[in-house]
């Protein structure tokens, strides 16, 4: 039987939202901090064991009392512990936070997910547990709407790649958590640094990763602009 953890990754610090002194998960839309509007549709799913937050230490406090104030009725479904010093050194963290708290072995599956990726849906986390066990691994992605250019220099197009097999990535990512774990362990250092994105620990060792049918809508709050779409798309109910 497989155990299922939530990993909450809240440890970008929102450099492209300005210089406002608050990473981009905590800032507020619609009256709620941007990672609360994340957490609540981890906590209605009901497949989790745990939900964990992985966030930079100075603000595990400060995250813990978002969560008594905004969840407190799923407080105890929510562990707050810190992140590494990159995303994947970050799931590692998580990986071992289960580790040391709970069972860890080949049938832990971990969802992964941005923390200030706040629309994320119930169908696209459920999908993304029943893909990983099919495949071995899942990650969340959406066709590609617009043509591609490969500009290596970034002065001239060097090549255009049919859009038709070309999507864009999302998340939430799932993985198997102690088969993820031995092949990132596996991996060099400068290939720790160059391989940014999970998934493609597994591409690199030629193993399957299922593709989830994401939602266009389902953005990561990246730049200010974000923010105002995201507090009509919360106004508007589309979750």
């Amino acid at each position: 039987m497989v155990m299922v953890f939530g990993l909450v990754l809240a440890g970008g610090i929102g450099s492209r939202m300005g210089n406002n002194g608050k990473p981009k998960q905590f800032l507020m839309a619609c009256g709620k901090p941007v990672i609360i509007h994340t957490l609540e549709k981890f906590c209605i799913n009901g497949a989790f064991i745990k939900i964990i937050v992985l966030c930079p230490s100075e603000w595990v406090s400060y995250t813990q009392g978002l969560i008594e104030e905004y969840l407190s009725s799923y407080k105890k479904n929510i562990a707050v512990a810190s992140g590494g010093n990159s995303r994947n050194n970050t799931i590692m963290e998580g990986i071992r936070y289960i580790e040391d708290n709970y069972i860890l072995d080949g049938s832990t599956i971990i969802v992964t997910h941005d923390a200030a990726r706040p629309f994320i849906n119930n169908r696209i986390i459920s999908e993304n547990i029943e893909t990983a066990i099919r495949y071995g691994a899942a990650t969340t992605a959406v066709p590609a709407t617009d043509t591609i250019l490969y500009c290596p220099g970034g002065q001239t197009v060097e090549s255009i790649t049919d859009r038709q097999a070309l999507y864009m990535c999302q998340t939430p990512q799932t993985f198997f958590a102690k088969e993820l774990r031995e092949l990132y362990n596996r991996l060099s250092d400068n290939e720790k640094e160059q391989l940014t994105d999970a998934s493609g620990i597994y591409i690199k060792n030629k193993l399957p990763v299922g593709i989830v049918q994401g939602e266009m809508y389902n953005f990561k709050i990246t730049y200010p602009n974000d923010l105002v779409v995201a507090e009509e798309y919360i106004k508007r109910g589309i979750v």
